[in-house]
């Protein structure tokens, strides 16, 4: 088993964003995380990296809590959000910083990213500025790429396609199916049902913090979701 959820509840104040009693992923897996605003997904997420704590329950990464062993981290890379950059940092400078906290030398790290260079900002005037005074969807490309050089088992990413003009989507599927024929076990979150399944062998549904489906990607998955989110925006469903 890669990832347990083990009685997993989560609140804020009054509301519960998260109960899940269980839910496993085996290595290997490319796992799509779906679920409209709110629903829960990124508290999810958050529990995986340890970004939060639950209520009750707990997280194990191989069998290990991910709250009490920390060998998890030099395992898995991730980007959520754009507090994962190091703002006042250029492109060269975060990659390096990264991979040195991978245990990664410069060379080491040259390496590296070197499959994924096509996906990083290309212009030279990028390359000198600071993450900081990059646009939002060029720095998304530096957070994406940084945590895809340094997975080695895991990689966890929330809504990797939001921001990025097409030709970043159409590349980012490429790197992430290479990934995943090598063996990269994935948890991708997206609103975007396309892509989504486009990559990922089995989708998990979220509604309002519990976990609605569970399953294999199938020839249906697509149609099956716009329905059921068609469904809740006309207030079909509860």
């Amino acid at each position: 088993m890669l990832l347990d959820f083990q009685h997993i509840r989560k609140s804020y104040g009054a509301k519960i964003a998260l109960d899940v009693p269980a839910w496993s992923m085996q290595p290997g897996e490319v796992v799509g995380l779906v679920g409209s605003n709110g629903a829960g997904k990124t508290t999810f997420l958050r529990l995986i990296l340890d970004l939060l704590q639950p209520d009750t329950g707990q997280v194990l990464f191989e069998g290990r809590s991910v709250a009490e062993d920390e060998s998890w981290r030099l395992a898995t890379g991730s980007f959520l959000d754009r507090s994962f950059l190091i703002e006042y940092l250029t492109i060269p400078e975060f990659l390096e910083f990264t991979g040195a906290t991978y245990g990664l030398r410069r060379a080491d790290v040259t390496s590296a990213i070197a499959p994924f260079a096509n996906f990083l900002p290309v212009s030279t005037a990028d390359s000198r500025r600071y993450i900081r005074d990059l646009s939002t969807g060029n720095a998304k490309k530096v957070g994406i790429a940084a945590a895809l050089f340094v997975a080695q088992r895991l990689l966890v990413l929330d809504e990797p396609f939001a921001n990025l003009d097409p030709p970043s989507q159409i590349r980012l599927k490429e790197h992430l199916s290479r990934l995943s024929q090598a063996g990269l076990s994935m948890l991708i979150s997206s609103h975007d049902l396309g892509h989504v399944t486009d990559v990922c062998t089995r989708i998990t549904l979220i509604g309002r913090g519990e976990i609605l489906r569970d399953e294999a990607r199938s020839e249906e998955t697509l149609e099956s979701l716009k329905s059921y989110f068609a469904s809740e925006d006309a207030g079909e469903l509860t």
